[in-house]
């Protein structure tokens, strides 16, 4: 049996830094309520095992801990030197979110460990830093400097998330193009490898969400499962050789994490995720602005335009001044312009390597219209589609923002339509997220926000640089344009307990139109008050109303997109559950307005709202904006009813939800004078 290392005299004098293991030198932390827990414990051979409680409850079993690289292996004969334990309690203030405060307190427990020498070979001297939140964990591997060790190749990491029930998992294919894929109900032992967010219904009163937090210079996680078990391993994705992560000490992997709650919308509520990421590095956030737009792109989508050159290139300087008077009348902020840049014509998803992020094409005169917008306080959106050719665009970057913020552009949509980088690396790669952090970092030197198509999948970075504003990786409202198989009612309320977890998302909403004279048989499977209700319940501080502005033009629920705020002092989710329903109530930051979205799937259903949320002895009006007599997503996706009535604290909102259906309300303080 390995021995655990205790210097006695630092036992007696400091029973902060150790806390007695048992006999099997299992150690422990527990959340600041006690609830969850998590013990540690090695076997006679130093295998490093962890298991997870809440309650009392096993919700992990022992599940293996290690790395594996070409110059040595963590996990598999260690033994401990030192346990240091430390706790934080604070409320930190986003830039911008779902709240204007979030709360960060654990209790945390650092075991430093040494893995023994081996078949001759010098030990290695790292770390297991756990974190226990009231409503998860988070923990991972760090490697200090040290003595001939300066570089590690890691081929494989051995955490393993062994769980204690066979519950039903939402999830995707880990090698699926862009994270662009429905999610799919399965037994966990029923799975393949699959990326993260894992969402698991474990009981009726237990969720669990793996995923990851913080992941900066390393591959993503993926989740594979051993046999037809319940025990799931990372598989880190690889770059085009083979090995997983290229690393220096010291080194500090991502945060293996898990939200661990009682109910799907707790799933939604948890910052544990956020919490576990860096503060803000950016020391002035002032031009940092979430906000509402619009965009030439839907039309696109519809063929309506071309991204390329030709007579219905929609890029043009005409059709964009058309656009940013629209928004100037509607109260958006700014207006995206996909095509505007050499490099569309051709097949450019392969050719990558030819688009210019400063040349225009001849009918689109950027410096005319970024003059333009500015005169009716409208900005131009940048966009920068690359082809998934990263080496091209990272040599353009700098010149490219530096010109945006010369212009006034504030704000870039990228894109990697191409399923590798350069030709050869995965979007999850360590290859791609340097190359995703190196446009982060580089677009904050220049004060441009970036919203991020074909990316790696999120993992919380936005707290250290709030100018990643949102990302896509999901199946988004474009599907509903030109796919055989546009998104069934339940995608767009299982998202929100999948996709969604892993932070904002830009999934475009907002289409009104249905008419599809490209693909008659592809248009949105929701009736258009769903899609009011997707700009509340799928966050995004980045929100597109995305058809195109003739379509809006004459319609009276056009108002609730033109009054959406992107910015919230509060969240709440009174009802949820994943796949068939879910309504959100979030507070306005400016002036404390409610705003709701409810949302169904192809079951219609009525449901009774509380507003105990609202203040006391305050008077509100309730907007309502929900389907109509006879709305059905299939035959009559367009009515919508709009009525008002009065409410306070003690009302109940009754709201009826048509097949593929929802409702979107605005709750308004009756005297706005009111404190």
């Amino acid at each position: 049996m390995r021995r655990l290392i205790i210097p006695a005299l630092a036992a007696l004098l400091a029973p902060a830094i150790f806390s007695a293991c048992t006999e099997s030198h299992a150690m422990e932390v527990s959340s600041p309520d006690g609830r969850l827990n998590f013990s540690l414990h090695l076997d006679d051979e130093g295998q490093l095992y962890y298991k997870v409680r809440k309650d009392g409850t096993a919700v992990v079993d022992s599940s293996a801990l290690g790395i594996s690289c070409k110059e040595f292996s963590l996990g598999h004969h260690s033994e401990i030197k030192r346990v240091e334990r430390t706790s934080k309690d604070e409320t930190w203030m986003p830039v911008w979110g779902e709240e204007s405060e979030i709360r960060n307190h654990y209790n945390e427990m650092c075991v430093h460990l040494h893995d023994g020498d081996i078949d001759g070979k010098t030990g290695i001297d790292y770390m297991l830093r756990v974190r226990v939140f009231p409503d998860g964990i988070g923990f991972r591997y760090e490697i200090p400097g040290q003595e001939g060790m300066e570089s590690m190749t890691i081929m494989d990491e051995l955490t393993e998330f062994a769980l204690h029930e066979d519950g039903v998992a939402w999830s995707i294919p880990w090698n699926h193009e862009y994270y662009e894929h429905l999610y799919e109900p399965s037994l966990i032992s029923k799975l393949d490898t699959v990326c993260s967010p894992l969402t698991v219904k474990m009981t009726d009163s237990l969720y669990v969400s793996i995923h990851e937090a913080a992941l900066e210079d390393y591959a993503a996680m993926n989740l594979s499962p051993v046999g037809n078990s319940t025990r799931l391993r990372t598989w880190l994705t690889p770059w085009s050789t083979g090995e997983k992560v290229f690393a220096n000490a010291p080194m500090k992997s991502p945060w293996r994490t898990m939200t661990i709650v009682s109910t799907p919308g707790e799933l939604m509520l948890s910052r544990v995720m956020l919490n576990l990421n860096e503060p803000c590095a950016i020391e002035d956030t002032s031009w940092i602005e979430p906000s509402r737009y619009i965009g030439i792109w839907w039309g696109m989508h519809r063929q309506a335009y071309t991204w390329g050159q030709g007579p219905t290139h929609g890029a043009t300087t005409e059709n964009t001044k058309r656009y940013m008077d629209f928004a100037a009348d509607n109260g958006f902020g700014g207006v995206l312009v996909e095509g505007w840049n050499k490099g569309w014509d051709g097949d450019w998803s392969a050719n990558g390597d030819q688009f210019s992020f400063t040349e225009a094409y001849p009918d689109f005169d950027i410096e005319e219209i970024a003059r333009y917008g500015s005169s009716k306080g409208v900005r131009l959106i940048g966009h920068h589609e690359t082809g998934g050719a990263a080496l091209n665009y990272e040599s353009q970057m700098d010149s490219a923002f530096a010109m945006y913020n010369r212009l006034g552009i504030n704000s870039v949509k990228t894109g990697y339509v191409n399923p590798l980088m350069d030709g050869k690396e995965y979007h999850s790669s360590q290859y791609a997220v340097r190359h995703y952090r190196k446009v982060i970092e580089t677009a904050a030197k220049h004060h441009i926000m970036i919203d991020n198509h074909e990316p790696v999948m999120p993992t919380g970075l936005q707290r250290t640089y709030p100018n990643l504003m949102t990302q896509e990786g999901v199946r988004g409202c474009e599907y509903d344009a030109w796919s055989p198989e546009a998104n069934p009612p339940e995608h767009a309320v299982t998202i929100p307990f999948t996709r969604c977890l892993a932070g904002p998302v830009d999934y475009t909403p907002g289409i009104f139109n249905y008419d599809n004279p490209v693909a008659p048989h592809t248009r949105p499977q929701t009736t258009v008050a769903k899609q009011l209700a997707m700009s509340v319940v799928l966050y995004s501080p980045l929100q597109m109303a995305s058809d195109m502005i003739e379509n809006y033009e004459g319609k009276p629920e056009f108002e609730f997109l033109q009054r959406c705020p992107v910015d919230w002092n509060k969240t709440l989710v009174p009802e949820a559950k994943i796949g068939e329903y879910v309504t959100v109530a979030r507070q306005d930051k400016e002036n404390g307005d409610w705003w709701l979205g409810a949302m169904t799937n192809r079951n219609a259903r009525r449901t009774k709202l509380p507003l105990d949320f609202l203040e006391p002895g305050k008077k509100y009006t309730a907007k309502i904006f929900a389907d109509g007599e006879g709305a059905d997503y299939r035959s009559n996706p367009g009515a919508v009813a709009i009525s008002e009535i009065e409410v306070d604290s003690t009302s109940a909102l009754n709201l009826n939800l048509a097949s593929g259906g929802g409702a979107a309300v605005i709750i308004s303080r009756k005297d706005a004078g009111q404190k």
